[in-house]
């Protein structure tokens, strides 16, 4: 099979070509627009028809630049879009090295045609901009970047690949080594942490910054003063010096350490070439790219990390086991029991993303204005920001208001509660609630844990009432697991899905069960995480046996949480379930004595608290684990949990189980979340009898 026809999927980004005069009389550029024909839903990328087409323009302009018809190149995108890199849509049907290697050389001719065009090359950089997009940009001799432009990333080391057209050699020589190896390998073990243009700049990544409503016109004024020698890029000095650079590249290996405990080779790969960049001719380096490209194209963590990709691009977009959305309820006003620091949260979520009146009520006048007043602050801090407008932050400030009594949620389509996680709470709570609001009007509940089911038993309408479980921080994490009661009906469901499509939330149909999918998965991770502390293994020894599965140590995490809410978790699925769900009598005692969480964080790195230490029983008998054998272990429960949920309908498939781990606990895309790893290694037959998913499907890992 040819590489082209592996990509049988491919939009093609078409590189449209048109002569500008470049304002003050300094000639003709030749303007290249990448453009797909699609509105900024379907970014630019660049898959091998769309590279070919590339490479035949810059041959072009070659010739007409020799000829003296053109002065400057120019390449920009289609509004709010320049390019998000490769076509990846075809890597799953490349099963031969050599194709996977004449992707990476394609791409790597195309752009060293740009660098090496006689008149001088611009980028002007107007809407997002990854992966390949960010490497022709540094193809180019110089940059200019819209003020407006949302994300700046190289991502590949998030899925399994490195910046493989240039982004380890070029980017490093441009803003130096420290910089660089914040953007190739820090954002991206970061949950992808993505820069917003302006950032970028500051960076060094663009040699000027202009307002995106008038970016263009701007970008050609100042290219044509580049031209005529009116104006003089100046940049910062690069520090090559040996002992400097090997320190940088050495402090983004620990954190790669941290992060993947060396399970995916990418970041290494990435280090590498970084590592080299210091002394290495071009031609050199970009050879050495491709065999680094090859390499992982052919690998299992990239084909796990496309899986993910897949799946919060796909899947997420079309919830498995969601009614018709054309049951939903129009939502017009939203009311919210509670006014503490999650209901706060929702009350901007709800109000920023649906512009409806949302009303918080809480048991005093107090909390209630805390409440209201916390959602008029984070609206201040956006307009602070120029996120919004004045008019826009008064509009959102307007929507938001508090009482005392739920009398306003008599008109409101969609009402929540985040009170107190206990069920005969929340009973009262939605008891008062039936009392006022129409028959019609969805009681959605944020518990992390209870039954739906038994939260409405006692309602005359429970067919009203869904499980609405939102992940903290709100506005952050994507996931939303939705969950029915027993008798929940379908347009209560739909109207659930609508809004939290309206949310912009990743959602997911789960069944009434303990603790849902994210949590029950999470606690059997931590539960069998702390059993091994506890019966002796060193903290050290355990986090290097987890490492790389989720995106921070497992104590460093329960701090997040909380520790009392990880002790609620896991004593809920131990009621439930029985002794596989161990409670630690450390963190009970961690939680009697009110502590934090098992870190002191008095000087920005984790330290462990000596009085919860000193907590901790030792074992007459200690059974002190190596690494690995702590892996196999978690591993091991966690294929058993996995296998019993699906098993119990809890998910409707693997993949939904990943996504809620990728999405809500921020699981590793290079994992494919956890279920193709679980595979990858073997545990899941071992524990199982079988594979979660079949081998040689193109969308899931082999």
């Amino acid at each position: 099979m040819t590489t082209t026809a592996a990509f049988t999927a491919e939009v093609v980004t078409k590189s449209i070509v048109q002569d500008v005069a470049l304002p003050g009389g300094a000639g003709t550029m030749a303007l290249i627009t990448l453009d797909n024909g699609f509105d900024h839903t379907k970014p630019n990328t660049f898959g091998p028809q769309t590279i070919a087409g590339l490479q035949e323009v810059v041959d072009g302009l070659k010739a007409r630049a020799e000829a003296g018809e053109i002065v400057a190149v120019g390449i920009t995108g289609k509004p709010f879009i320049f390019a998000v890199g490769a076509d990846l849509s075809g890597v799953p049907y490349v099963h031969e090295r050599g194709q996977a290697l004449e992707i990476a050389q394609a791409g790597h001719r195309a752009f060293s045609s740009i660098m090496d065009l006689p008149v001088p090359t611009f980028a002007f950089v107007n809407g997002a901009a990854m992966g390949g997009g960010v490497e022709i940009a540094l193809a180019c001799d110089y940059r200019t970047m819209s003020a407006g432009v949302p994300a700046i990333a190289l991502p590949e080391c998030f899925l399994g690949l490195v910046p493989g057209w240039g982004g380890c050699y070029l980017l490093p020589n441009l803003i130096g080594v420290e910089k660089a190896l914040t953007v190739i390998i820090e954002n991206p073990l970061n949950t992808n942490r993505v820069m917003k243009g302006v950032q970028a700049a500051e960076l060094g990544m663009a040699d000027a910054l202009f307002e995106s409503a008038d970016f263009l016109e701007e970008s050609l004024i100042w290219a044509g003063q580049v031209v005529k020698g009116e104006v003089t890029v100046e940049r910062a000095p690069v520090d090559r010096d040996e002992a400097a650079w090997e320190a940088a590249v050495a402090k983004a290996k620990a954190f790669a350490d941290g992060k993947t405990a060396g399970k995916s080779p990418a970041p290494y790969r990435a280090l590498a070439l970084v590592s080299a960049a210091r002394t290495a001719e071009r031609a050199a380096a970009f050879a050495a790219e491709d065999e680094a490209l090859a390499d992982l194209l052919m690998g299992d963590p990239l084909r796990a990390g496309l899986y993910s990709f897949d799946l919060v691009q796909k899947r997420a977009k079309r919830p498995a086991g969601a009614p018709d959305r054309s049951l939903a309820r129009k939502v017009t006003k939203v009311g919210i029991v509670g006014a503490g620091l999650m209901a706060s949260q929702l009350a901007m979520l709800f109000a920023q993303r649906l512009g409806v009146p949302v009303v918080m009520t809480d048991l005093d006048q107090e909390r209630v204005d805390k409440g209201v007043a916390y959602v008029h602050g984070e609206i201040g801090k956006l307009r602070g920001k120029g996120r919004i407008s004045q008019d826009k932050a008064n509009f959102l400030t307007g929507l938001v208001t508090g009482a005392t009594s739920k009398e306003g949620f008599a008109d409101a389509d969609f009402v929540i509660e985040a009170v107190f996680e206990e069920m005969s709470v929340k009973q009262q709570v939605f008891a008062e609630v039936e009392a006022v609001v129409a028959p019609t009007c969805v009681l959605a509940t944020n518990t992390s844990s209870l039954s739906i089911t038994e939260m409405a038993s006692k309602l005359e309408h429970p067919e009203r009432v869904v499980g609405f479980h939102f992940f903290n921080p709100v506005a952050i994490m994507p996931l939303l697991e939705i969950i029915p009661g027993e008798q929940t009906d379908d347009a209560a469901l739909a109207t659930a899905f609508a809004t939290g499509k309206s949310l912009k939330k990743t959602t997911i149909l789960v069944k009434d069960s303990p603790s849902f999918i994210t949590n029950r998965l999470l606690g059997r991770f931590m539960g069998e995480y702390s059993k091994i502390v506890d019966e002796g293994t060193p903290v050290e020894v355990a986090d290097a046996g987890v490492a790389g599965l989720a995106p921070m140590p497992p104590f460093v995490l329960m701090g997040l949480v909380g520790p009392a809410i990880a002790l609620h978790n896991s004593e809920t699925l131990h009621r439930a379930f029985g002794d596989r769900f161990y409670v630690s009598p450390t963190l009970k005692a961690m939680v009697a004595a009110k502590k934090p969480g098992y870190y002191l964080w008095d000087t920005g790195m984790p330290v462990p608290d000596p009085e919860v230490v000193a907590m901790a029983a030792v074992p007459e008998h200690p059974a002190v684990l190596t690494s690995d054998e702590v892996r196999e272990r978690v591993l091991s429960v966690i294929a058993e949990e996995v296998a019993m949920m699906l098993d119990q309908g809890v998910a409707q498939a693997a993949q939904d189980i990943d996504l809620a781990m990728i999405t809500g606990a921020g699981f590793q895309f290079w994992n494919g979340g956890i279920t193709p790893l679980l595979d990858r290694e073997g545990i899941a037959e071992k524990v199982t009898g079988h594979r979660f998913h079949k081998p040689g499907v193109a969308s899931v890992p082999a």
